[in-house]
């Protein structure tokens, strides 16, 4: 058994991640455009009739902005708070509205979606967990804070797709008025490398085969620094920096990964800018 994991984009200008097994698949947010959603998709050999949910974490508009267009043309159920909903500035058909709660998970097919609260600047923000066959799957963005729940539910997971918003550093010294910097880092806004960190450190399962780091910062944070400061504490767990420029590939996570040898030799990538908002 199987899950099928890529990030479609990752950043201020869109967040869209897709998980699915062989038959059925969900995106959790959909902050790109329907066209693109299926441009990229369709590059990666995925197909739109195989998605049969969309699951939204917050209102804010890189994470909603494909919503209403997918939902119509697919006839797909968006799975959103009423709080969220009415900040959204969007309209649902009834029949495809549906409510969450948090804690209750919701199969679609052979798909359990386990919400969970989170700490942002929305009205009613949710992290999400992704389980079939006993293999789970972690989406955790757009967090203030690394909170007991999220850790309970990191533990768990065979993937994750997690913020690593800013280097603290970077954001200190940068160019952000101070206003900003503080909604940042005050507990509602963002995650930190060094906050991220030290929930991998202290969290990681020795079974979580791919971490996929997300919606880094345009301004005050770098692919490369990231990429190496996961990469010298990820053990044998791949490191992918999710992008907003592209779609990460497809990866496929089991449950019986087999941990190959800790990798010595220093792996470059792409200095690929990602944004903020």
């Amino acid at each position: 058994m199987s899950l099928f994991i890529t990030s479609l984009n990752s950043g201020s200008n869109g967040n869209a991640y897709y998980i699915g097994n062989q038959s059925e698949a969900i995106l959790v947010d959909a902050g790109i455009s329907c066209r693109e959603t299926e441009r990229r998709m369709e590059r990666l050999g995925l197909s739109m009739e195989r998605v049969k949910a969309i699951f939204i974490s917050h209102e804010h508009g890189d994470h909603i902005r494909g919503v209403s267009v997918l939902s119509k043309k697919y006839n797909l159920p968006v799975y959103i708070t009423p709080a969220t909903l009415k900040n959204s500035g969007f309209k649902l058909a009834d029949e495809l509205n549906k409510n969450f709660t948090a804690g209750e998970s919701i199969a679609i097919g052979e798909l359990q979606v386990t919400p969970f609260k989170k700490f942002h600047d929305a009205s009613d923000p949710h992290s999400f967990i992704v389980e079939s066959k006993g293999i789970k799957i972690g989406v955790f963005t757009d967090l203030g804070v690394v909170c007991p729940e999220l850790s309970h539910y990191f533990k768990q997971c065979h993937a994750a797709f997690l913020e690593a918003n800013y280097d603290e550093n970077m954001l200190e010294n940068g160019r952000y008025p101070f206003h900003l910097k503080n909604r940042i880092r005050n507990g509602q806004g963002h995650l930190s490398n060094k906050q991220a960190l030290e929930l991998v450190l202290k969290h990681k399962p020795a079974f979580m085969s791919h971490l996929l780091l997300s919606h880094l910062s345009k301004n005050n944070n770098s692919p490369g620094l990231v990429y190496e400061l996961f990469l010298q504490n990820a053990g044998n767990t791949h490191i992918v920096i999710a992008s907003r420029d592209e779609e990460t590939n497809v990866f496929e996570i089991t449950d019986n990964f087999a941990p190959a040898p800790i990798q010595k030799k220093r792996v470059m990538v792409p200095a690929v800018q990602m944004s903020l908002f």
